[in-house]
């Protein structure tokens, strides 16, 4: 048996997907992850067969650097960081543009490649992930049946009257204006229907005759994976969803790191983690703020600092552990508190630890999932435009307190993440 997982060229992508496929590996079977050049490495880490597979323009191993896109992938991810300074809805606005050209990258040449790869590996499962369109347009065109994952928020994947790139809710710090709100609801429509429009273009060529879709961004594979705990999914829209399986999380086993395995081991003072992700951590205006605010606590902290200079991050702590990148889920398993961008990752991870989070969302589906965060008391949402240093400490004090109220929540989130894991899960609503 033969499992074939198709994965985006970034690292924040591969690392679910590959955890996923670890329940067929460790099943006897054999897995080949078709990806890019910069993750391939991360591929065969986790000992699997590697088929290259580009499937856009740009790249990100595990920190993104503007340098060292493409031309034109280099501007536009510039703009995009220019963009989160300016607030939710003009970075959103942004997004929504960049939509029509990079969501559904050389469908045709995507197709062909995809094509060859499923010839040459001949798999008796396909896993793919949903924001790869090419990829899902060429399988769907090929007749090729597939699970599609949804790795972030499920709000990426639209359902009812919701429109791609709109967020269905908002957390309460970061509500835009009602008229910022309708100005965004008609950009996001106008590229959902040219997007569509692409999308039934490209099909029609693969597969004359194949029924034209309404809505491209809410089409799915034969099967349907999110990686959410499904606990904190709105009920009403969980009915609206297709058939699905919530898969909880994927945290990846890492390997032992011997300055953190050291660090760890040098005081049982409280850790607080701290990362904005491989995008946005070239936000250092918003991780110098946080380093401010932790300054003041009786707290070691780990931070990521990604493409910020840990120079820029002012006075740093002889006893903090700041690095390009960390272990993140090996520090979440010790840390009493987290701050994040809230990307899906980050917090499904960190709700598998147990660790109630700050929340500074800055982009894409971040805003739904800190809503939801939000809303079941699991953490606390801030502005990172606006935020002060001072809001900070006293949001990281209160998440560290005993009594902060959601931590019971998070235990029986926790114990119920760890008991059934996402590769089990996905392996499960896949058998047969």
């Amino acid at each position: 048996m033969t499992l074939l997982v198709i994965s985006p060229d970034y690292a924040s992508h591969l690392f679910p997907l590959a955890t996923l496929a670890t329940a067929w590996r460790d099943a006897g079977q054999r897995v080949v992850v078709a990806t890019g050049p910069a993750t391939a490495p991360l591929a065969r880490d986790f000992g699997y067969d590697v088929e290259l597979l580009p499937l856009g323009r740009g790249s990100n191993p595990g920190v993104i650097r503007a340098e060292e896109q493409p031309a034109g992938e280099d501007d536009a991810l510039r703009g995009f960081f220019a963009a989160t300074r300016r607030g939710p809805v003009e970075t959103l606005s942004f997004q929504a543009r960049a939509r029509r050209d990079d969501l559904l990258w050389d469908p045709l040449g995507t197709a062909r490649r995809v094509q060859a790869v499923v010839e040459r590996v001949r798999p008796d499962r396909v896993i793919v992930d949903h924001l790869a369109f090419s990829a899902r347009l060429a399988l769907t065109g090929s007749g090729v049946r597939h699970a599609d994952v949804v790795l972030g928020h499920p709000s990426a994947l639209t359902v009812a009257d919701e429109v791609y790139g709109h967020p269905p809710a908002w957390p309460g710090r970061l509500r835009p204006a009602p008229a910022e709100l309708a100005a965004l609801h008609r950009l996001c429509s106008a590229v959902r229907d040219e997007f569509t429009q692409q999308w039934n273009d490209a099909l029609q060529q693969l597969a004359p005759g194949a029924p034209a879709s309404a809505d491209a961004f809410a089409e799915t594979g034969d099967d349907l994976l999110l990686n959410y705990p499904g606990e904190l999914h709105d009920d009403s829209r969980t009915r609206r969803l297709p058939e699905h399986t919530f898969l909880g999380s994927a945290v990846r086993e890492e390997s032992e790191d011997p300055e953190v395995t050291a660090w760890l081991a040098a005081s049982d003072r409280p850790v607080v983690y701290v990362s904005l992700g491989s995008f946005l951590s070239v936000r250092g205006d918003v991780l110098a703020r946080v380093a401010e605010a932790l300054r003041g606590l009786d707290v070691r902290v780990a931070l990521a600092a990604g493409a910020t200079p840990p120079a820029a991050l002012g006075p740093v702590p002889g006893d903090w552990l700041v690095r390009g990148s960390l272990p993140q889920v090996t520090l979440l398993r010790r840390a009493r508190a987290a701050i994040s961008h809230g990307g899906n990752n980050s917090v499904t991870e960190a709700l598998t630890a147990g660790v109630p989070l700050l929340l500074l969302p800055l982009s894409t589906d971040q805003f739904a999932g800190a809503a939801a965060l939000e809303t079941a008391g699991l953490g606390t949402v801030l502005d990172p435009n606006a935020v002060t240093a001072a809001e900070i400490h006293e949001a990281t004090a209160a998440l560290l307190d005993d009594g902060h109220g959601g931590r019971g929540l998070l235990e029986e989130l926790r114990l119920g993440l760890t008991r059934r894991p996402g590769p089990q899960r996905a392996f499960a609503a896949l058998a047969g």
